[in-house]
């Protein structure tokens, strides 16, 4: 540690009611971004849920008309709160991230602070990225897959699907947080990395019960068909080799700045 991290540090003290004051001041910002977010939502809450029923329809691939029920009077509307919640807490993060950056900035490091940062920006790229596997390829596999079960034909019992607005929606952000928690794997390990409590030679050597553990998660994460839990293994075995790639890196550049930081100890 410098003499100027520790100035820094020193003077970045404050009593703890200047924190706990603080705190609040980042609580409740991040609940009025939450609170305008869920409004906004709420309002768009039928246009929203017609763009989440849109892997279905490809699924259906205009055989008929999509049609969803509830059974239930208050069902569509709770589903609906769901909805607004659920899509407000995912615009508000970049709010939520900055307000935690915020309050915890003060404790770190310069060189913590910047290698913080980045982080703030992968995070929701990532969960957008899972979240646009499930739309786009996931979801339409898996309602085919489940579509395929329908029976129609004379001499033969008629069974069709017909979806409930609160079932499908639970479904699908289901499928969503789970990628998108899964596609967090990189910044997972190697925010534990700048810590030292993992390196890229304990991920490889824990490779195999990597792939078993991926497997276990995708069949307690997502629905019992095939299809949903290949397509969350597979990405998750692909993330967990970009994150062996990611600590490798940070290990370098720890040891690059350790190294530095020895230098300027001898020169002085």
């Amino acid at each position: 540690m410098s003499e100027s991290e520790r100035e820094q540090i020193e003077s970045s003290k404050a009593p703890l009611i200047e924190h706990l004051i603080e705190l609040r001041s980042r609580l409740l910002k991040t609940v009025i971004a939450i609170g305008i977010a869920f409004l906004i939502c709420f309002y768009f809450a039928s246009d929203i849920f017609n763009l989440l029923v849109i892997p279905y329809e490809r699924a259906v691939g205009g055989t008929h008309q999509v049609e969803m029920i509830f059974t239930a009077p208050q069902e569509y509307f709770f589903t609906q709160l769901k909805l607004a919640l659920f899509g407000a807490l995912f615009i508000a993060f970049p709010v939520i991230a900055s307000q935690i950056y915020m309050f915890m900035a003060p404790g770190l490091y310069k060189h913590e602070r910047e290698a913080f940062r980045p982080f703030l920006i992968a995070t929701p790229i990532l969960f957008a990225l899972g979240a646009c596997l499930v739309f786009f390829v996931v979801m339409p596999l898996a309602m085919q897959f489940f579509l395929s079960m329908e029976q129609v034909g004379e001499g033969a019992v008629e069974i069709r699907h017909l979806p409930k607005v609160s079932e499908y929606l639970g479904l699908i952000m289901t499928l969503i947080f789970a990628f998108g928690l899964v596609f967090q794997l990189p910044v997972a390990l190697t925010l534990l990395a700048k810590t030292g409590l993992v390196d890229s030679d304990f991920l490889k050597t824990k490779r195999k019960y990597a792939i078993v553990v991926a497997f276990i998660m995708a069949a307690i994460l997502t629905p019992p068909d095939p299809i949903s839990q290949l397509g969350l293994a597979l990405p998750t075995l692909l993330l967990y080799e970009i994150s062996i790639y990611s600590v490798r890196m940070t290990e370098k550049k720890r040891a690059a700045r350790e190294q530095e930081q020895e230098e300027e100890e001898t020169s002085a």
